[in-house]
C-alpha cells in the first residue's frame, strides 16, 4: 500500500531516492536562505556603491578633466544609469543560460562577469593617456556590470518568501534587504579610509582603484557562498517543488507584464529614495563645498546604521499590519521627508547631516519591505522570473536616473526639484498599491 506525505501531497512509492528528495525540502531552513540572500546581495550592492561614490570623487577628474565639476558628475551619472538599463537584458540572457545548462553554471558566469567588469575599472587608464577610449571602456564595463547583475538572480528571495512562516514574512523579507546598507557600509568606510589617509594626488592617481580590486575578491567569496546553497540537492528539490522556473522574458512580459509593472511601481518611492540619500547628497555637498568629503562620508556611514535599524523596525511592522500597508505608510512618510528636503539640504552642515541620516532611516523603513511586495500576484511557476524582472524594472524606473535627474534639476531649479522627484515616486507607489488592492479584491 502507499501512503501520503501531507506536507507535499505526493504518494510514497517504492523508491527510497524519491522519499529522500521529498524530505530534502524540509532541510532548507528560511534562516539559511536568508544568509545566502544577504551574502549575495551585499557583494552586488558593494560593486554599485563603489561605482556611485566614484562618480562624484573620481571620474570627473580622471575621465572628464575637460569638463566642469558639475558636468563631469552629470556625465558620470549618465554612465551610472547604463547598468540599470542593461539589467533586464542580462536577466533574459541568463535565464536562457539556466534553461540550457544549469543554475550553478549561470550564477558562476554572472558573478565572474560582474567581478571582472568591476576589477577592469581598477585598471582603467585616465583620459589624459588614451582620450575618449577611457570613457568608452568605462561605458563597456558598466554595461557588463548591469548584464551580470541581471544574470546573478538565483531565486533565493522567491524561495525565502515561500518558505517562511506566514506570521514572519515581513521579518524575513527585511533580512534580504539588509545587504544594501551593509554594502554601503563597506564601500563608504573603504573610501573614507583611503580619502582620509592619502593625499589628493595619490587618491586620484591610484588610491581610488583599490575598492574595485576588493570588489572582485568579495564577488569570489559571494560566489562560493551562494553556490554552496544553490547547487545542493535540498535547494534543487525545494525549487522544483515550488515550480520556480526560469521562464523566458518575452513570454512572461507578454502574459504577466501588468503584474511586473504594478510590482515595480509599488516600490517606486523606496527605489527613488535609494540613490537620493546615498549618492546624490555627496555630489550636491561636494559641489557646494559646505563641508568636507570625509565629513559627508562619516554622516553617510552613520546613516547606514540608521538604515539597518529602520529595516529591523519595518520587519516588525510588516508582520503586524501587513507588508503592503507598511509600504503605503512609508510612502506617506517619504512624502513628508520630500517636503522638508530643501530646507534640510540648504541648512548648512547640521541640516545636510540630518537629511542624510533621516533619509537613510526612512530608506530602511521603506526599502526593507520593497522587494517582492506584490509578487504573490504571480502564479507559482512564474514567480522566479517574475520577481527578477519586477526588481529589474523597479531599479530602472525608480533608481537608475535618480542622481542624474536630482543633481541636474536641483542645480537649475533649486532643491525643490528633489522634493518634486520624490513626490512623483510617492504618487506612483500609492497608485500602484491601490490598483493592486483593487485587482486582488476583484479576484
Amino acid at each position: 500500500m502507499s501512503s501520503t506525505f501531507p506536507e507535499h501531497g505526493r504518494t510514497k512509492g517504492t523508491s527510497v531516492e524519491e522519499i529522500g528528495r521529498l524530505q530534502a525540502h524540509a532541510k532548507v531552513a528560511p534562516g539559511e536562505i536568508a544568509v545566502g540572500v544577504i551574502i549575495g546581495r551585499t557583494s552586488e550592492h558593494f560593486d554599485f556603491f563603489v561605482f556611485g561614490i566614484s562618480c562624484v570623487l573620481v571620474f570627473p577628474q580622471v575621465l572628464f578633466p575637460f569638463a566642469s565639476a558639475l558636468d563631469g558628475m552629470l556625465y558620470a551619472f549618465t554612465i551610472f544609469s547604463l547598468a540599470f538599463i542593461a539589467r533586464p537584458f542580462g536577466t533574459a540572457l541568463f535565464m536562457h543560460f539556466q534553461r540550457r545548462w544549469s543554475r550553478g553554471t549561470k550564477l558562476t558566469i554572472a558573478l565572474f562577469l560582474l567581478g571582472s567588469a568591476t576589477a577592469g575599472m581598477a585598471f582603467l587608464p585616465p583620459y589624459k593617456d588614451i582620450g575618449t577610449w577611457a570613457i568608452g571602456l568605462l561605458v563597456l564595463f558598466r554595461l557588463l556590470q548591469g548584464i551580470a547583475l541581471g544574470g546573478s538572480w538565483d531565486g533565493l528571495p522567491s524561495l525565502l518568501a515561500l518558505n517562511t512562516p506566514p506570521q514572519k514574512r515581513g521579518w524575513y523579507a527585511m533580512l534580504g534587504q539588509l545587504s544594501a546598507p551593509i554594502g554601503f557600509l563597506v564601500a563608504g568606510t573603504l573610501f573614507l579610509f583611503l580619502h582620509a589617509n592619502l593625499s589628493e594626488v595619490d587618491f586620484i592617481d591610484w588610491g581610488w582603484r583599490y575598492p574595485f580590486f576588493v570588489a572582485f575578491a568579495i564577488n569570489v567569496v559571494a560566489l562560493f557562498a551562494r553556490l554552496r546553497l544553490v547547487v545542493t540537492e535540498e535547494y534543487t528539490v525545494a525549487m522544483e517543488e515550488r515550480e520556480l522556473e526560469p521562464i523566458g522574458a518575452i513570454e512572461i512580459l507578454r502574459t504577466q507584464g501588468y503584474n511586473i509593472f504594478i510590482g515595480a511601481f509599488a516600490a517606486l518611492a523606496s527605489y527613488a529614495l535609494f540613490h537620493l540619500v546615498t549618492i546624490f547628497p555627496l555630489s550636491w555637498i561636494v559641489l557646494q563645498s559646505t563641508q568636507s568629503v570625509n565629513a559627508v562620508l562619516v554622516a553617510e556611514i552613520i546613516g547606514a546604521f540608521a538604515c539597518i535599524l529602520g529595516m529591523i523596525i519595518s520587519g516588525v511592522m510588516a508582520d503586524r499590519i501587513g507588508r503592503r500597508t507598511t509600504l503605503g505608510i512609508m510612502a506617506a512618510l517619504i512624502a513628508i521627508f520630500a517636503l522638508i528636503s530643501p530646507w534640510l539640504l540648504g541648512g548648512g552642515k547640521l541640516g545636510q547631516d540630518a537629511f542624510i541620516i533621516l533619509g537613510f532611516g526612512g530608506l530602511g523603513l521603506s526599502y526593507g519591505q520593497a522587494a517582492g511586495s506584490v509578487t504573490s500576484n504571480f502564479e507559482m511557476r512564474l514567480r522566479y522570473a517574475g520577481a527578477a524582472l519586477t526588481t529589474d524594472f523597479a531599479w530602472l524606473i525608480g533608481a537608475a536616473f535618480a542622481p542624474l535627474v536630482a543633481l541636474s534639476l536641483s542645480v537649475r531649479f533649486g532643491l525643490v526639484a528633489v522634493s518634486a522627484y520624490l513626490l512623483s515616486g510617492v504618487i506612483c507607489t500609492l497608485l500602484a498599491l491601490r490598483v493592486n488592492r483593487a485587482l486582488a479584491a476583484r479576484e
